[in-house]
């Protein structure tokens, strides 16, 4: 890196959720309860689909990863989050932004990827029953999860190098709660036009692709059951995909209102980062759990040998 484009500012300020005074020990708690929600729920997901053979198909295979990714999503910024809520302190070293940085761009993106290759999964399921088992072999399913790391890795390190580029002069004031890309964007004092033209052109690459495979196998799903139309099939593709089509919509409406529908860091907008951040991943264990028989039959039966061993 050449010294001129070194960066002069040695930390940041994160100005935080707007917290009317007096109340973040009220906040405080109600978010640290969310993200041990969030964590432990998680973690029963993924405990339950490891110990369960019934368990051990591709759809929940794909879930213990989408679980395992939200619980490092939310453990990006929720602790650091909450201690800047008890100390007051809320500065963050550059190093420690871009850290965070970087691995809010990868697990994000990673959820991106994985909601789209459990949509297929769901069309191949119910579109192509009789080739499910052949096509969604395990061989498959570890190179769709593994392609997914790879390239949500390599897209994350890509908008970091990018930035670290770029000098950070007199305001080194955040208005979120946590480092941004785009809020980062706009406090740098240099030329960041590389930085906005990869962001869209690539960004858009990575993340519409997967959104219309969302899109696209939930049409296809929709026009068999139009076909042949039966409240018994009906009631089995609903049972099948409602869960994963409302963990969609969560993720996709709240990134909308972020990244697409705002034009300004307001209140508004960081509202909806708490809801991807923080309430989306807690909410997730929940859909699926309270939403899937499977799930509640090894919640039952891990609970029943807990007893058992008592």
């Amino acid at each position: 890196m050449r010294p001129e484009n070194q960066s002069s500012v040695s930390e940041f300020f994160l100005l935080g959720l707007p917290i009317p005074p007096g109340q973040e020990g009220m906040f405080s708690a109600l978010f640290l309860g969310m993200y041990l929600t969030t964590v432990l729920g998680n973690l029963l997901i993924i405990l339950l689909i490891r110990l369960d053979s019934r368990l051990h198909t591709p759809m929940y295979f794909f879930l213990s990863h989408l679980a395992f990714s939200d619980i490092c999503l939310s453990s990006v910024t929720v602790p650091k989050m909450l201690m800047n809520m008890q100390t007051q302190q809320q500065s963050i070293p550059y190093v420690g932004c871009i850290s965070q940085l970087y691995f809010f761009i990868l697990f994000a993106t990673l959820d991106n990827f994985l909601l789209a290759v459990m949509a297929y999964d769901r069309y191949l399921a119910i579109c192509h029953p009789l080739h499910y088992t052949i096509i969604m072999r395990k061989g498959l399913c570890v190179l769709l999860v593994t392609a997914s790391w790879i390239i949500t890795c390599d897209h994350a390190l890509l908008h970091t190098l990018l930035l670290v580029q770029l000098s950070f002069c007199a305001n080194n004031v955040i208005t979120h709660f946590f480092c941004d890309l785009t809020v980062l964007l706009k406090l740098s004092c240099s030329d960041s036009s590389l930085n906005e033209l990869v962001l869209f052109s690539e960004g858009g690459m990575l993340y519409f692709p997967p959104l219309a495979i969302v899109l696209g196998s939930y049409i296809c799903i929709g026009t068999i059951i139009l076909r042949t139309p039966s409240t018994k099939r009906l009631f089995k593709v609903f049972s099948t995909c409602s869960s994963h089509l409302l963990v969609v919509s969560l993720y996709y409406g709240t990134l909308a209102v972020v990244y697409f529908l705002s034009s300004s860091w307001d209140s508004k907008n960081i509202t909806a980062s708490v809801m991807y951040t923080v309430v989306t991943p807690m909410l997730n264990p929940f859909i699926y759990s309270l939403r899937n028989r499977d799930i509640k039959k090894a919640l039952e039966t891990f609970v029943n040998r807990v007893i058992l061993f008592k």
